[in-house]
């Protein structure tokens, strides 16, 4: 019975592993100018400032409870 409920277990944490694993995150991207060594902004033939872009995962915030203040 015990061998049993390990192997029960296993499976259910493997199935719920496998949801949280393969869930699609959301990306955003993110663009900031570029600079050269002097700390100039670099710009093309027309002027306009050239951008690094990168793109980057978003994390929810979890929100929770305040801790209690010690009396």
């Amino acid at each position: 019975m015990k061998k049993f409920l390990i192997a029960l277990n296993i499976v259910a944490w493997s199935i719920v592993g496998y949801q949280v694993a393969y869930a699609e995150p959301q990306v955003k991207e993110v663009c900031k100018d570029k600079v050269d060594a002097k700390g100039q902004v670099v710009k093309n033939k027309e002027g306009k400032p050239i951008q690094e872009c990168k793109k980057i995962k978003v994390h929810k915030k979890l929100e929770g409870t305040p801790v209690p203040e010690k009396k």
